[in-house]
């Protein structure tokens, strides 16, 4: 049962979009999926609350930013939305549940300076080694000095970087009715979709 954890120590960098399309993903191949979310606002849990009946199935089960806890039986692929600021005995529970660290952050200094300090925490605790780790680009308009600079950053580290998601309308009106790229026509979400396919074959991987 792979456990993907979406985590960054930043708030407000896209955990729980990343999240939710990383579920939606599974549920789209037709996985048992679970979206647990240890962020005391609960945005995993709003979203799920507003998915459609007709929509293929995400669950979630009892957690809190108190309690880690193992999904039941029965789920196939796990996913869990962190809080900002995951630190103490809660990073170690987390890590030590994951198989895949997908870390999402956006094209400014702070995220990447939270980005760094993160990585070096991940490294020095004793889960880390048996990790996949992965980043990320969430709201990147590639012509930007900005994203110029956040690939400078990723090409000094040894952590891939599969993806520069752009800053669309369509992740917004798709969280508003518990909807993913992965839960509508193709053809109205193209660019998307294409962006997606390294972070989908890492997921896979």
């Amino acid at each position: 049962m792979p456990v993907i954890v979406v985590a960054n120590p930043k708030g407000g960098v896209g955990k729980s979009t990343l999240s939710t399309q990383v579920a939606g993903y599974f549920a789209s191949r037709g996985h048992a999926v679970m979206l647990g979310d240890a962020d005391r606002q609960q945005s995993s849990r709003l979203w799920l609350a507003q998915r459609p009946a007709a929509a293929r199935p995400i669950t979630t089960w009892d957690i809190s930013a108190d309690l880690i806890a193992r999904p039941p039986k029965g789920t196939s692929h796990v996913v869990l939305d962190t809080p900002a600021g995951l630190h103490g005995w809660r990073f170690n529970d987390v890590l030590k549940m994951a198989d895949k660290l997908l870390i999402p952050l956006q094209p400014s200094v702070f995220d990447i300076f939270a980005t760094r300090a993160f990585l070096d925490e991940v490294a020095r605790n004793k889960h880390g080694d048996k990790l996949q780790v992965a980043l990320v680009g969430m709201r990147v308009d590639t012509r930007t000095l900005a994203a110029a600079k956040l690939q400078d950053y990723v090409d000094s580290l040894s952590v891939p970087m599969l993806a520069m998601l752009r800053d669309t309308q369509n992740y917004v009106h798709l969280a508003a009715h518990g909807l993913t790229l992965f839960d509508v026509a193709p053809g109205r979400v193209e660019k998307d979709l294409e962006q997606w396919q390294p972070i989908c074959r890492w997921l896979e991987s």
